[in-house]
């Protein structure tokens, strides 16, 4: 699919996914994709339209990246404040941006900051970055993906048929590229 097939939505986060690389590499920074961009750069393709933009970044990082997003335009909205140590919450061009923040335990586990029963994969985040139209970034492992879904359920997250797919398109990633 050329970018000029693409739908607005779709073309409009990808340009907001040019610029958050471009905020993120000014900072000397390193973010990694979640969710359904995250497959849709594992798979080389865009896949379905997406509501969102979710990533996540070291929490050393928090302060920095967001003073560099509202300055370039990025709109800062109000995280519940169960999740405020965890993530902040960005609009621009009516898309909404999610920013996770991780950190380590003090057994050296990976987990999201102020979510400590969470602990994420050691292989989480993948060194190597992946292409679509242009935009090279780095995404999180499939198989983190993939328990991510699971915790969902865990958590009493309602299911979405999304879900549905991407754990099958998941599942067909790591069959075939890992």
């Amino acid at each position: 699919m050329e970018l000029e097939h693409l739908d607005i939505q779709t073309y409009m986060q990808l340009q907001i996914l040019r610029d958050i690389n471009s905020i993120v590499e000014s900072l000397d920074a390193s973010y990694w994709l979640r969710g359904g961009w995250a497959i849709d750069f594992l798979l080389g393709k865009v896949t379905r339209v997406h509501q969102d933009i979710d990533t996540v970044t070291w929490i050393d990082n928090r302060t920095a990246l967001e003073e560099k997003l509202v300055n370039e335009g990025f709109q800062q909205v109000s995280v519940k404040k169960a999740f405020r140590d965890r993530q902040s919450d960005f609009r621009k061009n009516n898309i909404d941006i999610s920013v996770g923040y991780l950190t380590f335990d003090g057994e050296k586990n990976l987990i999201m900051n102020g979510l400590p029963v969470w602990k994420w994969r050691p292989d989480s985040l993948m060194p190597q970055t992946y292409q679509l139209f242009g935009i090279t970034t780095k995404v999180i492992h499939p198989k983190q993906l993939l328990d991510e879904k699971d915790v969902y359920k865990q958590i009493g997250r309602p299911f979405r048929q999304k879900d549905a797919a991407s754990k099958e398109q998941l599942n067909q990633i790591l069959s075939e590229l890992f």
